[in-house]
Order: C-alpha cells, then structure tokens, then sequence
C-alpha cells in the first residue's frame, strides 16, 4: 500500500499530552491516528459520541441539583405530588412569613 503524508495543525499542549499517552500505550502518533481513521473507517462514523459543550449541565451547580433528584426518586420518604397545582399549593404555602 503507498504511503502518503498528512500535515495537520494542533494545539502544542495537546500534542505533548497525546504523545505521552500513546506512548504509555505502545503507539507513536502517526500509528495513533492511523488506528482512528482505520477505526472511523469501519464504523462508518466518529468512533466515540460527539457532544456540543452545554454550560448548564457541565456547572458544579447543575451536576449537584441532578445528583440531588437522583437522591429525591430513590428516597420513599420524599414528598411526593400527583399535580403541579398541589407542588405550587406546597411552595406558596407559608409565603406570608417571607414578607
């Protein structure tokens, strides 16, 4: 099979830190790459997901609030509602003191 070059542009820091893990793991870059586009080849595809960066998700406030309802399904002892009008009846109640 002819052999053929391939020049591409990246990050310093990200080549470094990529030559040190291909390398703990018995690959040069050029075989590195050469295994993901033989990879992306077979599966027709991007061989992992690929995701758009959601702040909203990524933030340690959001990433606490889901482990927080996560905790509330598994907990039989957490308030329950059958409707959203007996959750607002819950919250407005005691409003009043707020004031």
């Amino acid at each position: 099979m002819a052999q053929t070059n391939l020049t591409i542009r990246i990050d310093e820091d990200i080549k470094r830190e990529a030559e040190a893990l291909f390398n703990k793991i018995g690959l040069n870059m050029s075989s590195a790459i050469n295994v993901f586009f033989r990879q992306a080849i077979r599966e027709q595809a991007i061989p992992f997901e690929l995701r758009a960066y959601d702040a909203f998700y990524s933030s340690p406030e959001a990433l606490e609030a889901l482990e927080e309802a996560k905790q509330l399904i598994n907990d039989p002892n957490a308030k329950r509602y059958s409707n959203i009008e007996g959750l607002f009846a819950d919250c407005l109640e005691g409003d009043d003191d707020d004031e």
